[in-house]
């Protein structure tokens, strides 16, 4: 990753004359969609052409509006600052509204699918975050492995188990307070079978030879605070997580990415970190009540713009820890994460609609009906009976009679793949004795 470009010390302006600057209307304008944007000095330096060419001057006219009224925080001895924009408040508005706990946000997720939706929501948050930090393997193989519940091959299907479980695990404790306990047993989770020394899960790193690296040059891009400062700024963190009602206030979603980013900087483990930070960001949104976070996977959008995501870090850092920068970036994922599930949910629906044509022939339950469709659209599928229970998040049992009833009515055969494990698949028979069965409906 090409080195930042280190911004002008803006204050080495002279005042009056960027004061000045803010009275012209077009500079003000122009200062106001730079805001909007968040952009940092290395893209600023080139707006001004046309209405003003002191790039420096302009930069100190951007600085000067940023730090008015901007809201100040510290942690340890690390002072940080954040100012919310105009784009800032209508995200945040538009997340209390389709994303918390009101009647609105209630009918994104039909009341029947839930449990199916969320399971893939975690599946592929799971995904997401471990490929953020270097697993390489495909959604369609960690997938099948984690509806299989096979064993891991690799340390990247392990990340992926650990992220599957961590979330799981949050989910059932979303209510509890933040503890330095809990805290290790979630980077425990997400490091679990994956670190060169085992002893390093779930604890504080103990020296300072850790630096956050770009792995296309080696350039050391980030240097965390000593080791020795770790525990008592955790300790100030989880405080920050914990509290309720703090002076000023802070919007959760806000809070959520602060204590995201706060992981990150403090960088208080050997590895770990980035999951274990987007793992607390999950925690503190469902236990302030935004419950569609479980549907979201955010981490998908991330490793979509990893760049974006690393710069966010980087601009923060390098410009006086404005954490505007991360905030910025992270509410513009959440946003796109939102909008990719709501053509998810769309697309899930406009499915069921074929399930239920096949729902219709005697006999099939909703179960049996998506299994059915799926074998229809994907020949070479093959389901065991573990897996049926993960999807549809039913009993061992009753998935065993789904599987077996579609055998004896002739759509699905058993394939023995070892002496223990048995599988199903489609019949000789599926695709004449489907299309018969619809025949007989219309």
């Amino acid at each position: 990753m090409k080195a930042l470009e280190q911004p002008p010390i803006w204050y080495s302006q002279k005042l009056d004359k960027v004061l000045e600057l803010q009275k012209d209307e077009s500079i003000a304008t122009l200062i106001y969609k730079i805001n909007e944007e968040y952009l940092y000095w290395d893209k600023i330096k080139y707006k001004g052409k046309g209405i003003i060419e002191d790039s420096e001057l302009l930069w100190a006219a951007v600085k000067l509006s940023r730090i008015l009224n901007a809201q100040k925080l510290s942690f340890g001895k690390y002072s940080f600052a954040y100012k919310l924009t105009d784009s800032l408040y209508k995200d945040l508005h538009e997340f209390d509204l389709h994303i918390g706990g009101n009647l609105g946000a209630k009918g994104i997720i039909p009341e029947d699918d839930k449990k199916s939706y969320l399971v893939s929501s975690i599946m592929e948050e799971a995904i997401a975050s471990s490929q953020i930090e270097g697993a390489v393997t495909t959604r369609k193989e960690a997938k099948e492995m984690l509806r299989k519940n096979t064993k891991p091959r690799n340390k990247s299907e392990q990340m992926i188990v650990n992220n599957y479980n961590t979330i799981k695990h949050i989910v059932a404790i979303q209510h509890e307070p933040l503890t330095l306990e809990k805290l290790f047993e979630v980077h425990r989770l997400v490091t679990h079978q994956t670190l060169d020394d085992v002893a390093d899960e779930g604890c504080f790193r103990t020296d300072n030879e850790i630096k956050v690296v770009d792995s296309a040059d080696n350039e050391v891009v980030y240097t965390p605070p000593e080791f020795t400062e770790v525990p008592n700024l955790m300790k100030e963190l989880i405080a920050f997580f914990n509290k309720v009602d703090g002076t000023p206030f802070i919007h959760p979603i806000v809070k959520g990415c602060i204590l995201h980013f706060m992981i990150g900087y403090i960088h208080p483990f050997v590895d770990g970190n980035g999951r274990t930070a987007r793992a607390l960001f999950y925690w503190y949104l469902l236990k302030n009540g935004y419950w569609l976070t479980e549907y979201l996977s955010i981490s998908q959008i991330i490793v979509k713009s990893k760049m974006q995501y690393a710069h966010a870090y980087l601009y923060t850092e390098i410009d006086g820890n404005d954490l505007t920068y991360f905030i910025h970036y992270k509410l513009k994922t959440m946003q796109q994460a939102f909008e990719s599930l709501q053509k998810y949910i769309q697309r899930k629906i406009s499915e069921k609609k074929k399930i239920i044509d096949i729902q219709k022939i005697s006999g099939i339950n909703e179960r049996q009906a998506r299994m059915l469709s799926w074998l229809n659209e994907e020949a070479d599928l093959l389901f065991s009976v573990k897996e049926i229970e993960q999807r549809f998040v039913i009993s061992n049992q009753t998935a065993r009679t789904d599987l077996e009833d579609l055998v004896d009515k002739g759509y699905l055969e058993i394939v023995q793949l070892n002496k223990k494990t048995k599988a199903f698949c489609r019949s000789k028979n599926f695709e004449g004795l489907l299309k018969e069965e619809l025949k007989k409906l219309s």
